[in-house]
């Protein structure tokens, strides 16, 4: 059984930073591995996905700069490292897996893997 479990949400002012860590229970080989979140009111999207096949994806232009994703093989860890933080980033960020595609994608549903969540609360 694939498990994913994430940590580091908190509550931070406007221009903080936090590190989003996801922790799995598989060895990266053929994976991908995506961070979404979801605000209240609103459709759960894609932030981004690092994979064994085409590398790392950013999925909002409004993260550009600001989110940097990356992987620790050894741990088994995929991070989202989260900067210049916006109360509009407000949201549960999800890591999600595809053991079956080893390519990212911002289509949730092609993730048959989910972590519980962590909320991220940015005040102004």
């Amino acid at each position: 059984e694939v498990q994913l479990v994430e940590s580091g949400g908190g509550s931070v002012q406007a221009g903080g930073s936090l590190r989003l860590s996801c922790v799995a229970s598989f060895s990266f080989v053929d994976y991908s591995i995506a961070w979404f979140r979801q605000a209240p009111g609103k459709e759960r999207e894609g932030v981004a996905c690092i994979s064994s096949s085409d590398g790392i994806n950013y999925y909002l232009d409004s993260e550009k700069g600001r989110f940097t994703i990356s992987s620790d093989n050894a741990k088994r860890t995929v991070y989202l490292q989260m900067d210049s933080l916006q109360p509009e980033d407000t949201a549960v960020y999800y890591c999600a897996a595809d053991m079956v595609l080893p390519y990212c994608s911002n289509n949730d549903r092609q993730f048959d893997s989910w972590g519980q969540g962590t909320q991220v609360t940015v005040s102004s």
